[in-house]
């Protein structure tokens, strides 16, 4: 799958172990299960094949967050989430997004933040 950025900030907290641990503050475990998730992402073929991971804990985000989702960067009882969109072959957003009808097509993927969005 795919992988595109929603910036170069989030792209080093992706793929740099320093700026990853930075944002973690301090935690290396959690800088390695995110490189571990983006990894994973990466490798699969469509969103699909994150969604049914249970690992992940997949979930649809509302409000300001409409249209994104969310999975966890190491387990439900960790604060933080890898906020992600699922994008056409072109790269636009999917407007309205119907996760259940696309899935199996997804090829690529936004990571939009890695966030405490639930504080």
């Amino acid at each position: 799958m795919k992988i595109v950025y929603a910036n170069d900030k989030i792209k080093k907290q992706c793929t740099n172990l320093k700026e990853a641990t930075k944002l973690f503050g301090g935690n290396k475990d959690l800088a390695s299960r995110l490189f571990s998730r983006i990894q994973y992402i990466s490798c699969a073929e469509v969103i699909n094949d994150i969604r049914v991971n249970k690992s992940f804990r997949f979930h649809n985000l509302k409000g300001n967050y409409q249209g994104c989702f969310a999975v966890d960067v190491k387990s439900i009882k960790e604060k933080w989430r890898i906020i992600l969109v699922p994008l056409d072959e072109h790269e636009n957003e999917f407007n309205p997004c119907h996760i259940d009808k696309i899935a199996k097509n997804v090829k690529v993927v936004e990571i939009r933040e890695i966030s405490a969005h639930y504080e």
